[in-house]
């Protein structure tokens, strides 16, 4: 079973990254290594939340919603 991963970083200078991906570990890996435009210049990241899903769909529904305007209040609230 793969699951889709849904998960936010936070950047050296205080911004945070929202992502998907089906293979977390290799995603977290190119932000890591500079291979990601918005992370490269604002390494090193950390990882602050992980969501997973089953549904491909679902997953990139709540990343959608955590990149708008009530999911950034939710984000700052009760995620991180």
């Amino acid at each position: 079973m793969q699951f889709h991963t849904v998960y936010i970083l936070k950047c050296n200078d205080g911004k945070f990254y929202t992502g998907c991906s089906s293979n977390f570990e290799q995603r977290l890996e190119a932000h890591q290594n500079g291979e990601v435009s918005f992370t490269k210049t604002r390494l090193p990241v950390t990882v602050v939340q992980l969501s997973q899903f089953i549904d491909k769909k679902k997953a990139y529904d709540f990343e959608r919603y955590l990149k708008s305007g009530s999911g950034i209040a939710f984000r700052n609230k009760r995620l991180v």
